[in-house]
């Protein structure tokens, strides 16, 4: 039995492209294990009322002036109830299958992991194989795009600091995992396109 995974999506002006992520993750949205939190940073484009109207199952958040990309991850972070959390950019969406039993999976065999740092092809056209050759391996660090947190590793270290706006959370994070004797490891079979 898979363990419960919480979906991580913070936007801001997007709709467009939140729209195809939503398209693109509808079977983890309506997977049993699966809740989804959506984080709108004040948008005036239609987005909390979009996503309220046509999702209505889904954990919605809203500021009513912006407060930035870090403070909504950290809120998400911190009122998930899922043993994994998957953060995704409001672009991004998994080409890999069965990402909740591979996630699950990997984290049951990889106590140590602390967050799991996905492939990500990077491009609007997906590519022609999601095959890799490639091994998981540990690494340093991991991007905001497309990760998945242990929660138990996530509650042993401060929450990213919100002065670093946009870039340098994930570097703070990776250092503190390692402080607390948490790994990252990047696992090229869950692949996210961006």
């Amino acid at each position: 039995m898979s363990k419960k995974i919480s979906l991580l999506i913070t936007t801001k002006n997007r709709l467009a492209d939140l729209k195809v992520t939503l398209a693109n993750v509808s079977g983890l949205i309506h997977h049993p294990s699966v809740e989804c939190l959506i984080y709108d940073d004040a948008s005036t484009d239609g987005t909390f009322d979009f996503v309220k109207a046509n999702f209505p199952n889904l954990i919605l958040f809203k500021n009513k002036k912006s407060l930035g990309l870090i403070h909504n991850r950290n809120v998400l972070l911190n009122h998930c109830t899922g043993d994994y959390a998957i953060s995704l950019d409001d672009d991004a969406h998994f080409l890999s299958e069965n990402v909740v039993e591979n996630i699950s999976d990997y984290f049951g065999n990889h106590p140590k992991c602390g967050v799991i740092a996905c492939r990500i092809f990077w491009g609007k056209t997906a590519p022609t194989s999601i095959v890799s050759k490639e091994a998981r391996q540990r690494v340093k660090g991991f991007v905001g795009c497309g990760h998945v947190w242990n929660m138990q590793a996530w509650r042993t270290i401060p929450n990213y600091p919100e002065w670093f706006v946009f870039y340098g959370e994930e570097e703070f994070a990776s250092y503190q995992l390692f402080k607390k004797g948490w790994e990252v490891h990047y696992v090229p079979q869950l692949l996210v396109q961006h």
